[in-house]
Protein backbone atom coordinates (compact mmCIF):
# COMPACT_ATOMS: atom_id res chain seq x y z
CA UNK A 1 0.00 0.00 0.00
CA UNK A 2 1.52 3.24 -0.64
CA UNK A 3 1.84 5.23 2.33
CA UNK A 4 3.75 8.99 0.66
CA UNK A 5 2.84 11.23 -1.80
CA UNK A 6 3.71 14.58 -3.18
CA UNK A 7 0.62 16.55 -2.61
CA UNK A 8 2.53 19.19 -3.95
CA UNK A 9 1.74 22.42 -2.02
CA UNK A 10 1.22 22.65 2.16
CA UNK A 11 2.24 21.11 4.90
CA UNK A 12 1.59 17.46 5.86
CA UNK A 13 0.44 14.88 8.49
CA UNK A 14 1.89 11.01 8.71
CA UNK A 15 -0.47 8.75 10.45
CA UNK A 16 0.00 6.57 13.04
CA UNK A 17 0.01 3.67 9.69
CA UNK A 18 2.60 5.77 8.11
CA UNK A 19 0.16 7.20 5.25
CA UNK A 20 0.62 10.97 4.77
CA UNK A 21 -2.00 12.96 4.55
CA UNK A 22 -2.19 16.72 3.42
CA UNK A 23 -2.44 19.01 6.84
CA UNK A 24 -4.71 21.79 5.49
CA UNK A 25 -8.38 20.11 3.35
CA UNK A 26 -11.34 21.57 2.33
CA UNK A 27 -14.75 20.55 4.06
CA UNK A 28 -18.26 20.46 2.85
CA UNK A 29 -20.52 20.48 5.56
CA UNK A 30 -23.59 21.94 4.51
CA UNK A 31 -22.82 22.64 1.52
CA UNK A 32 -25.58 22.12 -0.83
CA UNK A 33 -24.99 19.65 -3.81
CA UNK A 34 -25.74 21.82 -6.40
CA UNK A 35 -22.89 24.17 -5.47
CA UNK A 36 -20.69 21.67 -3.94
CA UNK A 37 -19.05 20.63 -7.06
CA UNK A 38 -17.88 23.93 -8.32
CA UNK A 39 -16.13 24.24 -4.53
CA UNK A 40 -14.37 21.25 -4.86
CA UNK A 41 -13.18 22.30 -8.35
CA UNK A 42 -12.08 25.20 -6.66
CA UNK A 43 -10.69 24.07 -4.01
CA UNK A 44 -8.86 21.61 -6.07
CA UNK A 45 -7.54 24.61 -8.68
CA UNK A 46 -6.29 26.81 -5.80
CA UNK A 47 -4.45 23.87 -3.94
CA UNK A 48 -5.98 22.24 -1.65
CA UNK A 49 -5.43 18.02 -2.40
CA UNK A 50 -7.51 16.71 1.07
CA UNK A 51 -11.40 16.81 0.69
CA UNK A 52 -13.42 16.02 3.67
CA UNK A 53 -17.32 15.23 2.90
CA UNK A 54 -19.53 12.60 4.65
CA UNK A 55 -22.68 9.94 3.87
CA UNK A 56 -24.27 12.61 5.82
CA UNK A 57 -23.50 15.79 3.93
CA UNK A 58 -25.76 14.50 1.21
CA UNK A 59 -22.94 15.56 -1.42
CA UNK A 60 -20.28 12.58 -1.69
CA UNK A 61 -21.42 12.34 -5.43
CA UNK A 62 -20.79 15.86 -6.29
CA UNK A 63 -17.20 15.73 -4.42
CA UNK A 64 -16.50 13.21 -6.86
CA UNK A 65 -17.58 14.71 -9.60
CA UNK A 66 -15.04 17.68 -9.28
CA UNK A 67 -12.46 15.48 -8.14
CA UNK A 68 -12.82 13.98 -11.76
CA UNK A 69 -13.10 17.54 -13.88
CA UNK A 70 -10.38 18.39 -12.12
CA UNK A 71 -8.16 16.51 -14.26
CA UNK A 72 -5.67 15.64 -11.15
CA UNK A 73 -4.59 12.66 -10.49
CA UNK A 74 -6.48 10.57 -8.37
CA UNK A 75 -3.90 9.27 -6.12
CA UNK A 76 -2.90 13.07 -5.99
CA UNK A 77 -5.75 14.00 -4.57
CA UNK A 78 -6.92 12.52 -0.53
CA UNK A 79 -10.04 11.28 -0.03
CA UNK A 80 -11.91 11.41 3.49
CA UNK A 81 -15.52 10.53 3.85
CA UNK A 82 -17.50 9.41 6.99
CA UNK A 83 -19.53 6.77 7.85
CA UNK A 84 -23.62 7.97 9.66
CA UNK A 85 -24.57 5.95 12.94
CA UNK A 86 -27.82 4.67 10.85
CA UNK A 87 -25.27 2.30 8.41
CA UNK A 88 -23.25 1.22 12.14
CA UNK A 89 -22.89 -2.77 12.54
CA UNK A 90 -20.13 -4.65 10.59
CA UNK A 91 -22.32 -5.89 7.37
CA UNK A 92 -24.07 -2.64 7.43
CA UNK A 93 -20.69 -0.66 7.34
CA UNK A 94 -19.31 -2.37 4.52
CA UNK A 95 -22.18 -1.63 3.06
CA UNK A 96 -22.16 1.85 3.50
CA UNK A 97 -18.50 1.85 2.14
CA UNK A 98 -20.08 0.46 -1.26
CA UNK A 99 -22.73 3.46 -1.06
CA UNK A 100 -19.63 6.02 -0.66
CA UNK A 101 -17.07 4.59 -3.13
CA UNK A 102 -19.60 4.11 -5.36
CA UNK A 103 -20.72 7.77 -4.80
CA UNK A 104 -17.74 9.22 -5.31
CA UNK A 105 -16.81 6.95 -8.23
CA UNK A 106 -13.60 5.36 -6.95
CA UNK A 107 -12.63 2.13 -6.06
CA UNK A 108 -10.60 2.71 -2.37
CA UNK A 109 -10.74 5.56 0.33
CA UNK A 110 -8.04 7.33 1.48
CA UNK A 111 -9.80 7.68 4.93
CA UNK A 112 -12.88 6.43 6.14
CA UNK A 113 -14.44 7.50 9.61
CA UNK A 114 -17.40 7.08 12.05
CA UNK A 115 -18.83 9.77 12.46
CA UNK A 116 -20.22 9.66 15.80
CA UNK A 117 -19.74 7.39 18.61
CA UNK A 118 -23.16 5.65 19.46
CA UNK A 119 -22.88 5.85 23.57
CA UNK A 120 -26.09 3.93 24.26
CA UNK A 121 -25.27 1.45 21.73
CA UNK A 122 -22.01 1.43 21.61
CA UNK A 123 -21.54 -2.55 20.35
CA UNK A 124 -23.26 -0.83 17.19
CA UNK A 125 -20.02 1.39 16.92
CA UNK A 126 -17.69 -1.33 17.67
CA UNK A 127 -19.02 -3.60 14.93
CA UNK A 128 -18.58 -0.58 12.48
CA UNK A 129 -15.13 0.17 13.27
CA UNK A 130 -14.17 -3.46 12.71
CA UNK A 131 -15.74 -3.23 9.20
CA UNK A 132 -13.23 -0.05 9.26
CA UNK A 133 -10.30 -2.80 10.25
CA UNK A 134 -12.20 -5.06 7.73
CA UNK A 135 -12.08 -2.66 4.63
CA UNK A 136 -8.28 -1.41 5.68
CA UNK A 137 -7.01 -5.90 5.32
CA UNK A 138 -8.91 -6.14 1.91
CA UNK A 139 -7.01 -2.72 0.86
CA UNK A 140 -9.88 -0.86 -0.46
CA UNK A 141 -9.74 1.69 2.87
CA UNK A 142 -6.07 3.29 3.15
CA UNK A 143 -6.45 4.35 6.86
CA UNK A 144 -9.28 4.90 9.46
CA UNK A 145 -10.56 7.24 12.15
CA UNK A 146 -13.50 8.35 14.34
CA UNK A 147 -15.21 11.58 14.77
CA UNK A 148 -16.58 13.29 17.56
CA UNK A 149 -14.98 10.43 20.28
CA UNK A 150 -14.44 11.54 23.78
CA UNK A 151 -12.01 10.13 25.38
CA UNK A 152 -14.01 7.29 26.95
CA UNK A 153 -14.97 6.79 23.87
CA UNK A 154 -11.48 6.04 22.22
CA UNK A 155 -11.00 3.45 25.57
CA UNK A 156 -14.10 1.59 25.11
CA UNK A 157 -13.59 1.79 21.38
CA UNK A 158 -9.31 0.85 21.87
CA UNK A 159 -10.32 -2.04 24.25
CA UNK A 160 -12.18 -4.03 21.54
CA UNK A 161 -10.62 -3.43 18.40
CA UNK A 162 -7.00 -3.81 16.55
CA UNK A 163 -6.23 -0.59 15.14
CA UNK A 164 -5.76 2.25 16.35
CA UNK A 165 -8.06 5.17 14.89
CA UNK A 166 -5.74 7.87 12.34
CA UNK A 167 -7.70 10.59 13.12
CA UNK A 168 -10.31 11.84 15.63
CA UNK A 169 -12.46 15.00 13.64
CA UNK A 170 -13.46 16.77 16.63
CA UNK A 171 -14.75 20.43 17.07
CA UNK A 172 -12.23 22.41 17.81
CA UNK A 173 -11.46 26.40 17.39
CA UNK A 174 -9.98 28.91 19.83
CA UNK A 175 -13.51 29.46 21.91
CA UNK A 176 -13.57 25.47 22.16
CA UNK A 177 -10.12 23.72 22.09
CA UNK A 178 -10.72 20.55 23.73
CA UNK A 179 -7.60 20.25 25.30
CA UNK A 180 -7.82 17.25 27.16
CA UNK A 181 -9.20 15.50 24.36
CA UNK A 182 -6.29 17.01 22.53
CA UNK A 183 -4.30 15.26 24.81
CA UNK A 184 -5.95 11.91 24.82
CA UNK A 185 -5.74 11.67 21.43
CA UNK A 186 -2.14 12.28 21.18
CA UNK A 187 -1.75 9.88 23.97
CA UNK A 188 -2.71 7.30 21.91
CA UNK A 189 -0.91 8.40 18.77
CA UNK A 190 -4.20 9.75 16.98
CA UNK A 191 -4.01 13.00 14.76
CA UNK A 192 -6.69 15.77 15.66
CA UNK A 193 -8.59 17.50 12.91
CA UNK A 194 -10.19 20.12 13.51
CA UNK A 195 -14.00 20.39 12.18
CA UNK A 196 -15.15 24.39 12.20
CA UNK A 197 -11.65 25.02 12.65
CA UNK A 198 -12.11 28.64 12.27
CA UNK A 199 -14.87 29.20 14.83
CA UNK A 200 -18.09 30.04 12.21
CA UNK A 201 -20.16 27.60 13.94
CA UNK A 202 -19.50 30.77 16.66
CA UNK A 203 -21.59 32.89 14.76
CA UNK A 204 -24.70 30.96 14.67
CA UNK A 205 -25.27 32.10 18.07
CA UNK A 206 -26.27 35.38 17.17
CA UNK A 207 -23.95 36.82 19.46
CA UNK A 208 -21.63 38.80 17.59
CA UNK A 209 -19.66 40.05 20.60
CA UNK A 210 -18.26 35.71 20.68
CA UNK A 211 -17.65 35.08 17.28
CA UNK A 212 -14.04 34.60 16.36
CA UNK A 213 -14.02 36.26 13.29
CA UNK A 214 -14.53 39.55 15.52
CA UNK A 215 -12.34 38.40 18.53
CA UNK A 216 -10.50 41.89 19.11
CA UNK A 217 -7.04 39.49 19.70
CA UNK A 218 -7.18 37.44 16.61
CA UNK A 219 -7.98 40.49 14.74
CA UNK A 220 -5.26 42.17 16.68
CA UNK A 221 -2.58 39.36 15.21
CA UNK A 222 -3.94 39.11 12.19
CA UNK A 223 -3.13 43.46 11.98
CA UNK A 224 0.33 42.16 12.19
CA UNK A 225 1.16 40.59 9.60
CA UNK A 226 -1.57 41.52 7.18
CA UNK A 227 -3.76 38.40 7.26
CA UNK A 228 -7.40 38.05 7.88
CA UNK A 229 -8.71 36.20 11.71
CA UNK A 230 -9.49 32.90 9.67
CA UNK A 231 -5.51 32.66 8.40
CA UNK A 232 -4.64 33.42 11.88
CA UNK A 233 -6.57 30.67 13.23
CA UNK A 234 -5.26 28.11 10.24
CA UNK A 235 -1.87 29.15 11.36
CA UNK A 236 -2.54 28.27 15.07
CA UNK A 237 -3.97 24.90 14.04
CA UNK A 238 -1.08 23.83 12.22
CA UNK A 239 1.77 25.09 14.20
CA UNK A 240 0.20 23.07 16.98
CA UNK A 241 0.34 20.01 14.66
CA UNK A 242 -3.70 19.26 13.59
CA UNK A 243 -5.14 18.82 10.23
CA UNK A 244 -7.97 21.75 9.55
CA UNK A 245 -10.67 21.50 7.41
CA UNK A 246 -12.02 24.81 6.64
CA UNK A 247 -15.09 25.10 4.32
CA UNK A 248 -16.53 27.93 2.03
CA UNK A 249 -18.44 28.34 -1.28
CA UNK A 250 -16.99 31.64 -2.32
CA UNK A 251 -13.41 31.63 -4.13
CA UNK A 252 -11.88 34.45 -2.75
CA UNK A 253 -12.46 32.54 0.93
CA UNK A 254 -11.14 29.36 -0.33
CA UNK A 255 -8.24 30.84 -1.45
CA UNK A 256 -7.41 33.06 1.62
CA UNK A 257 -8.04 30.06 3.72
CA UNK A 258 -5.12 28.33 1.68
CA UNK A 259 -3.04 31.06 2.26
CA UNK A 260 -1.62 30.31 5.47
CA UNK A 261 1.66 29.42 4.48
CA UNK A 262 3.66 31.98 4.51
CA UNK A 263 3.84 33.30 7.88
CA UNK A 264 4.20 31.80 11.47
CA UNK A 265 2.65 33.03 14.71
CA UNK A 266 5.26 33.21 17.93
CA UNK A 267 4.78 30.94 21.14
CA UNK A 268 3.21 33.93 22.82
CA UNK A 269 0.22 34.66 20.23
CA UNK A 270 -0.44 30.63 20.05
CA UNK A 271 -0.65 30.80 23.81
CA UNK A 272 -2.97 33.93 23.95
CA UNK A 273 -5.24 32.54 21.37
CA UNK A 274 -5.09 29.21 24.03
CA UNK A 275 -6.50 31.31 26.29
CA UNK A 276 -9.72 32.18 24.92
CA UNK A 277 -11.31 28.73 25.21
CA UNK A 278 -14.59 29.01 26.55
CA UNK A 279 -15.04 25.76 27.15
CA UNK A 280 -18.46 26.10 25.23
CA UNK A 281 -19.30 23.65 22.83
CA UNK A 282 -20.83 24.73 19.48
CA UNK A 283 -22.19 21.43 18.26
CA UNK A 284 -24.15 18.20 19.54
CA UNK A 285 -22.81 16.66 23.02
CA UNK A 286 -21.28 13.49 21.86
CA UNK A 287 -22.80 11.60 24.50
CA UNK A 288 -26.54 12.73 23.69
CA UNK A 289 -26.23 11.01 19.95
CA UNK A 290 -28.88 8.85 19.30
CA UNK A 291 -30.39 6.71 16.80
CA UNK A 292 -33.67 7.79 17.90
CA UNK A 293 -32.86 11.52 17.49
CA UNK A 294 -30.11 11.90 14.84
CA UNK A 295 -31.12 8.24 12.75
CA UNK A 296 -30.95 9.64 8.98
CA UNK A 297 -31.47 7.05 5.87
CA UNK A 298 -28.74 7.90 3.57
CA UNK A 299 -29.78 6.65 0.32
CA UNK A 300 -28.04 4.24 -1.97
CA UNK A 301 -27.03 6.50 -5.17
Amino acid sequence: MRTTVDYGTGEVRTLNNGVVMPALGFGVFQTPPEVTTRAVETALETGYRLIDTAAAYGNERQVGDAIRNSGIARDEVFIETKVWISDYGFDETLHAFDKSARKLGVDSIDLFILHQALPGEFDKTVDAYRALERLVTDGRVRAVGVSNFMPGHLTDLLERTEIVPAVNQVEVHPYFAQPALQEANAERGILTQAWSPIGGITSYRGDSERSTFTDPLILGIAEQYGKSAAQVMLRWHLQQGRSAIPKSVRAERIAENFDVFDFELTAEQLAAVDRLDTGVRGGPEPEDITLETFGLVIPEA
